[in-house]
């Protein structure tokens, strides 16, 4: 019977007197050299991003960096206002918050553009009409699809969008997205916004990035955003209201 294999990082490495990134010097080859963004689809795709790459990822990152007092939001000004003194309690504990629900909805909506893709090179036909339907049949959420704030349509969508199309980024998956809003409609019987989430997962799909890396890059994007919250919450103190809100506005009782 053979040994197991022995486990290897391809990630990085720190030796006394340098470091060593996916193969590259970090001291002398990356430090300087790329911009945060970049060293992040570096490290995530192993290779350099283009400018055209760059500029999307970047109009994603900062898309998804602040909503206002979402749950998240929320969430770490309490922990700020409960542990002070550890900011990255409360930042770990607003992250915690992105899933299927708020914010976490770009690698499902990415992951059913590839599904579509996939059907359609199987030889299916109105692939999009047949999907748009069985979610409406099933009455269940679309994923990218609908936001309780921006109607009819999303902003922020739009202007990724065209960001997209100023970089030559317009492509397959996005288009595919389009018509599966066109498709969405037509079974609802009303419009139904494409969302920031859904436009950002069909163009992290059009610059390579990995689905599996797509909730974790929501997270980082976030991670910034709530960094302003807790030092606002500083000088605010907000958490206070909102607990004395909860107090006074959830009622008490005991009739089951």
């Amino acid at each position: 019977m053979s040994a197991p294999k022995r486990p290897i990082t391809r990630t990085g490495v720190s030796t006394a007197d340098a470091v060593r990134v996916r193969g590259r010097d970090m001291i002398n080859d990356l430090v300087g050299r790329l911009s945060y963004t970049e060293m992040l689809y570096f490290l995530t795709c192993g290779v350099v991003p283009t400018p055209p790459q760059v500029k999307i990822l970047d109009a994603c990152l900062v898309t998804l960096m602040e909503h206002g007092l979402t749950p998240s939001a929320v969430i770490s000004r309490l922990m700020a206002d409960s542990v002070p003194e550890e900011p990255q309690v409360a930042i770990a504990a607003g992250l915690l918050a992105i899933g299927s629900v708020y914010a976490g909805t770009t690698e499902s909506c990415a992951a059913l553009l590839l599904k579509i893709e996939k059907r359609q090179s199987a030889g299916e036909v109105d692939v999009h009409r047949a999907v748009a339907q069985d979610y409406a049949k099933a009455r269940r959420p679309v994923p990218g699809f609908g936001h309780g704030t921006h109607k009819p349509d999303d902003p922020r969508t739009a202007r990724l969008f065209d960001i997209a199309r100023e970089n030559g980024c317009f492509g397959p998956y996005a288009e595919s997205l389009v018509l599966l809003g066109e498709e969405v409609d037509l079974a609802l019987g009303r419009h139904l916004t494409i969302n920031a989430t859904g436009a950002i997962g069909a163009l992290l799909l059009e610059i390579d990035v990995p689905v599996d890396a797509m909730r974790a890059f929501s997270v980082v994007s976030r991670a910034g955003g709530l960094v302003g919250h807790l030092l606002e919450e500083k000088e605010q103190h907000s958490a206070r209201v909102i607990w004395a809100g909860a107090k006074r506005d959830i009622a008490y009782t005991e009739d089951t």
